[in-house]
């Protein structure tokens, strides 16, 4: 793969975030919200995609959130995000989710996520970012399949903005 001197490694917008679970941020099930976990992975996907392109973003869409394993009160919650995958002026950043019980030390990969964010210039229109370039081999695999989603992506917001014309009419 030839590096470009505007491409950056998908490193360069890593972003790692910690945090605990308390009551407040529970449901019924005693545990966490889904809705606060989606909370804090735009944030910090966020965040990746403001490192990989030094401008303002703005979520495009929150393409998948899968949730693997309930977070418990018991457990520290650890987020890592990355920019995967670029197109014209737009991102693909990643969010892993880990949950570590403080008592046992145990650890399991609690969530995934993929987010796409839009670079903005000064005055709020979409502005090209710099490629991106995978070096470990989390993030050649995930790079290398980010143009298969991204067209699933297209095909999606194609499908949605249908939809979203079709029930308007109602």
């Amino acid at each position: 793969m030839t590096v470009k001197s505007e491409s950056k490694p998908c490193s360069e917008s890593r972003v790692f975030q910690t945090s605990r679970v308390f009551p407040p941020d529970t449901n019924n099930h005693h545990t966490l919200f889904g809705g606060k976990l989606m909370a804090a992975i735009d944030i910090v996907a966020s965040i990746s995609a403001s490192k990989h392109c030094r401008s303002e973003c703005v979520t495009a869409s929150m393409d998948s959130v899968d949730f693997l394993h309930p977070i418990r009160p018991t457990d520290a919650v650890h987020l890592e995000s990355f920019v995967t995958y670029t197109g014209r002026t737009s991102m693909e950043v990643f969010v892993k989710v880990t949950a570590e019980n403080l008592i046992s030390g145990e650890t399991k990969v609690a969530a995934t996520s993929f987010i796409t964010f839009v670079s903005l210039d000064e005055q709020g229109k979409p502005k090209p970012v710099p490629k991106v370039y995978p070096e470990s081999d989390e993030e050649k695999y995930l790079f290398e399949s980010g143009e298969e989603r991204s067209k699933i992506r297209k095909a999606k917001r194609k499908t949605s903005i249908y939809f979203a014309e079709m029930i308007k009419k109602y």
